[in-house]
Parts: structure tokens; C-alpha cells; sequence
């Protein structure tokens, strides 16, 4: 028998295959990206809050605080409008490796919030991870759109990371996501409202499998998804788990040409650029935990 840590390190690499799922989720779900995100978290929400009264949570916080989870929840829903509109635009493989583009941004974002210097390899990789860019922009440039798309995914997926490092201090992760949740329903909700194009007795007559679809995702995706990643934390370093999940775009671009081998075999060029993307990712979290242990 395998022991727990085993068991958890197994459960850890299942939630990584998982989170490269919702890319394909995306990709089979027939609706536009506003209205995905839309149901993803307001099924999100509710089974969120089934699980937080289930553990009979209490979901007091201070209105200050309760605006600072409205931003960042503001911040999660236009990462995922952004994810599933690059993957219509383009396709999962583009959005993936652009996706891999965050810790870039992390390199940037994070000295400010956290008062610190900015670390001069963490330059080095980015500016390594913009000729990574560049090569699949090259060889791929009719995904121009899905590519700044993507790109812009990863920007708001480093802001709303960054502000969720804050919270987590103070807050259970259960009450920050709930909130969080909450507001982007009503922050698409009134984008919806005022477009002419929104919520109308149309909007709510969906395929059958585009409500499977959208229930796996917002359950197991999204809600299991996350409570079992705070669990496994419980076992494994948290550098262990984060290194584990630089490895989605790897995931989900393989699940994404096993699938649909037509739309996701791309040209060699593109699977240079997005190695050398994900290998400097994985490197920067590499020279990180060096970092720490020094320390």
C-alpha cells in the first residue's frame, strides 16, 4: 500500500491534469466566454456555499475586506473571460504556453506588493520567456488575437495570485473564494444586463452537454478542485505544489492534441517557443526553493 505522502503527491498530479482539463472544457463548450465564466461561478458559488455551510463556516468580514475580495473577484472573472476567449480565438495549445507567461509578470507585479527587490534572474527569465514569444508568434501569427488574449490571461491570473497571497494570511480560502465568486456573477451580471445582447430567455436554454460540460467545470474544476489543492498542502510543500502546477500548460497541451489532433498540432517552431516558456517557469521555481534553503 502506498503510503499517505505517496497518495498525495498522486492526488496533486490529478489536480494539475485537471486544471489542463478546463482548457478543453472550454474548447467544447459551445457558449461565448462572458457567458461561460458566468455559469462557471455562479455553480461555483453555490456549491461553495453548500460546502461552507456543510463545515458550518462563518462568513463575517469587514466591509473594507469585503471590497478588497470584490476587486480581486473582479480580477478572477476578466482572467478567465480572457482564458476562453483566447481559446476560441486561437486554440488550447496557444493559450496554454501563453498562459506560461505569468511568471513574468509575477517577477514585476510581485516586488511591489510585496515590498521587495526585484530578483535579477527573474529579469533574466522573463526576457527568456519573451523570445519563447516571439518564436510562437512567428510561426503562428493568424492566432495574433488569441496570443494577446492569452497573454493578457496570464496578467490578470498574477494579479488575482498576488492578491490572494494577502488574503490567505488572514482569511480561510474558502470565505476569499466565495466572495471573490460572488462578485465577478454580479460584476458580468451587469456587463450582461447593459449589452444588449444579454440575458434574455435565449441565455438560459443550453445544450445538454453544455450543461454537463458546465458543471464538471464549475464542480470539479473549480470548487473540488480547489478544496482538494488546500488539502493536499496539508502534506506537501507549498513549493511542491506550486512547481507541480508550472507543469498545466504541459498537461493540457498534451490532453488538448490527443483529443483534437487536427486544431492542436502545431508547427515545430511553436513547441520550441512554448519549451522554452514552461522549462524557464520551471526553472525560476527551481532557483526559488535554492533561495529558500539557503535561507
Amino acid at each position: 500500500m502506498p503510503s499517505d505522502k505517496v497518495k498525495n503527491y498522486i492526488h496533486l498530479h490529478f489536480l494539475v491534469v485537471i486544471a489542463g482539463f478546463t482548457a478543453v472544457l472550454g474548447e467544447l463548450i459551445s457558449l461565448e466566454a462572458v457567458p461561460l465564466v458566468w455559469y462557471r461561478m455562479s455553480i461555483g458559488s453555490l456549491l461553495m456555499i453548500i460546502y461552507i455551510k456543510y463545515k458550518k463556516i462563518s462568513l463575517r468580514v469587514p466591509l473594507k475586506v469585503l471590497f478588497r475580495f470584490s476587486i480581486a473577484g473582479v480580477i478572477i472573472a476578466l482572467h478567465w473571460i480572457t482564458f476562453f476567449a483566447a481559446i476560441k480565438a486561437s486554440n488550447i495549445s496557444i493559450t496554454l504556453a501563453m498562459f506560461s507567461t505569468g511568471a513574468f509578470f509575477a517577477s514585476l507585479i510581485e516586488p511591489f506588493f510585496f515590498k521587495r527587490k526585484i530578483i535579477g534572474y527573474e529579469i533574466l527569465f522573463g526576457l527568456i520567456v519573451i523570445i519563447g514569444v516571439i518564436l510562437i508568434t512567428k510561426t503562428e501569427f493568424r492566432y495574433i488575437l488569441g496570443i494577446i488574449l492569452g497573454i493578457s490571461s496570464a496578467l490578470f491570473s498574477t494579479l488575482f495570485a498576488v492578491l490572494n497571497g494577502k488574503f490567505v494570511e488572514e482569511y480561510p480560502p474558502s470565505i476569499i473564494s466565495f466572495y471573490e465568486f460572488i462578485s465577478g456573477v454580479v460584476f458580468m451580471s451587469i456587463f450582461l444586463a447593459l449589452n444588449g445582447d444579454g440575458f434574455n430567455t435565449a441565455y438560459f436554454q443550453l445544450s445538454s452537454s453544455d450543461w454537463i460540460n458546465l458543471f464538471i467545470l464549475a464542480s470539479i474544476c473549480t470548487a473540488y478542485a480547489f478544496i482538494a489543492s488546500v488539502h493536499v498542502m496539508k502534506y506537501i510543500t507549498p513549493y511542491t505544489v506550486v512547481l507541480t502546477y508550472n507543469l498545466e500548460p504541459i498537461y493540457g497541451i498534451v490532453l488538448a492534441l490527443f483529443l483534437f489532433p487536427e486544431s492542436e498540432t502545431m508547427r515545430p517552431l511553436f513547441y520550441i517557443g512554448a519549451c522554452l516558456i514552461i522549462f524557464t517557469v520551471l526553472l525560476n521555481a527551481v532557483f526559488k526553493n535554492i533561495k529558500k534553503t539557503k535561507i
